[in-house]
């Protein structure tokens, strides 16, 4: 049976409970929710969806790359947005981010989140 192997990094935030920010089992990397905190301070980066979507994408770089990771390895990202206005912009983010074909499928999904936060995403990713 192959074991779980949980990964942390002081690039990103630490978790604000008992969980990993990300964890391997075999091939496959998932990613816990990342949202706009700064990693150093703790405080959030990005006063609308734009600014907070590129600070989420920071922290989940620093976690995959923790992970010996890439987004080229991300099979699913799942976003969670607070407002439906949101999307729009945070596409325009996240489609200059993403990088090129073939693209991570996707789901994005309307939720409450702390105050102060818009969008929270999540990556899972299958290693060679």
């Amino acid at each position: 049976m192959m074991g779980k192997t949980a990964f942390s990094t002081r690039n990103a935030p630490q978790p604000p409970a008992k969980f990993s920010q990300a964890v391997r089992k075999g091939n496959i990397l998932q990613v816990a929710g990342q949202v706009a905190f700064d990693p150093a301070s703790g405080a959030v980066v990005g006063e609308d969806v734009a600014g907070q979507t590129r600070q989420a994408f920071k922290n989940i770089e620093a976690i995959l790359t923790e992970a010996g990771a890439s987004w080229a390895d991300a099979v699913m990202v799942r976003v969670y947005l607070t407002d439906t206005g949101h999307f729009a912009p945070f596409n325009e983010v996240y489609d200059e981010l993403i990088g090129d074909a073939p693209q991570p499928a996707r789901t994005t999904v309307y939720v409450g989140l702390p105050a102060g936060l818009l969008v929270e995403i999540d990556v899972l990713a299958v290693l060679d």
